[in-house]
């Protein structure tokens, strides 16, 4: 809105919004990955980081949530800065108020706002109306902060992702839709496997060339090469109902030792968390020693601590 302007104090630049994982440019994700880096370093050493002292965070969340919760709220005090964390049950959301208007009242008075919400269109909504700096804690279409996360531990054991190929094995998600933009962007490959009446839909990912995203029928030939196998639950938050059908529809989709015995000798497994040993992911993979799962889900807080201070303060010096 052309009358709404960001907090003065809050916001270095034009007001930016964190939706989905394209909002930013590869010299943007590429500075943010660097200062999470150099954040994590300081983290590691002891080190004050304290360059969003006295700013406020406002968590939405309409999903539950453990480790966007944590890694979020931990972050911000790590920060300088302090969190308020509301959830349909102990806000006006949960009483039908528009979420435009919940978004004109909170952003007044706080200087940052992450939503964990359902449609991508209702975290649009918010940010249209928000005059700070909103991102995407996740939506059913996205999960562009786990993908920032999964980009660094990437880049932490194998060295740049330019040029490498990513697997993605099992559910057509919001994690495989921003695994895409993630390619697109960043200018590696991913293959992608799921099972028959589970594939991407053609209206989210657009026409992307074929050196970028191609589909396999059998996973195991999308782990063929791949220096990352990743996947996530069979059934996302909101399809429970369908839990005993898409067990029976993904059984051969469960990432297991042969799965990663076809992909690069030095590839890694990833799992956004949390996991069903025996259903997506064997325990012999996701507790063996090509998993780097733990280190993702820590690199979640660094990225987003990175993240945040890169919407409010723009590249630091």
């Amino acid at each position: 809105m052309s009358n709404v302007t960001s907090n003065a104090t809050t916001q270095a630049g034009p007001l930016r919004h964190f939706l989905q994982f394209k909002d930013f440019t590869p010299d943007e994700i590429e500075y943010v990955l660097d200062r999470a880096r150099l954040i994590k370093d300081k983290f590691k050493r002891y080190q004050p980081h304290h360059t969003l002292h006295d700013r406020t965070l406002a968590m939405v969340f309409e999903k539950a949530s453990t480790r966007t919760r944590v890694s979020f709220e931990a972050g911000m005090y790590q920060l300088g800065g302090s969190v308020i964390h509301l959830t349909t049950g102990d806000s006006q959301l949960g009483r039908s108020e528009p979420i435009e208007d919940t978004a004109r009242v909170v952003s007044r008075m706080v200087d940052v706002v992450m939503i964990r919400t359902f449609e991508q269109t209702r975290i649009e909504r918010f940010a249209a109306h928000s005059r700070v700096p909103v991102i995407n804690g996740l939506t059913n279409e996205y999960h562009p902060c786990q993908i920032l996360a999964d980009i660094l531990t990437f880049i932490e054991h194998l060295g740049p992702i330019r040029g490498k190929t990513v697997a993605w094995i099992g559910d057509a998600n919001n994690m495989s839709y921003t695994w895409l933009q993630a390619a697109e962007l960043l200018g590696f490959t991913l293959h992608v496997s799921t099972p028959k009446g589970y594939e991407l839909d053609p209206k989210l990912i657009g026409n992307p060339p074929a050196h970028i995203l191609k589909i396999f029928a059998d996973p195991i030939d999308a782990c063929r090469g791949a220096h990352l196998v990743t996947t996530d639950v069979w059934t996302s938050m909101g399809y429970e109902d369908e839990n005993d059908v898409r067990r029976k529809a993904f059984a051969d989709w469960c990432v297991d030792t042969d799965m990663m015995s076809v992909a690069d000798p030095k590839a890694i497994f990833m799992h956004c968390l949390p996991a069903h040993r025996g259903e997506e992911v064997t325990a012999e993979v996701i507790d063996g020693p090509q998993s780097v799962v733990w280190d993702e889900a820590e690199n979640r807080m660094h990225v987003q601590k990175a993240l945040m201070e890169f919407l409010l303060l723009g590249k630091v010096a």
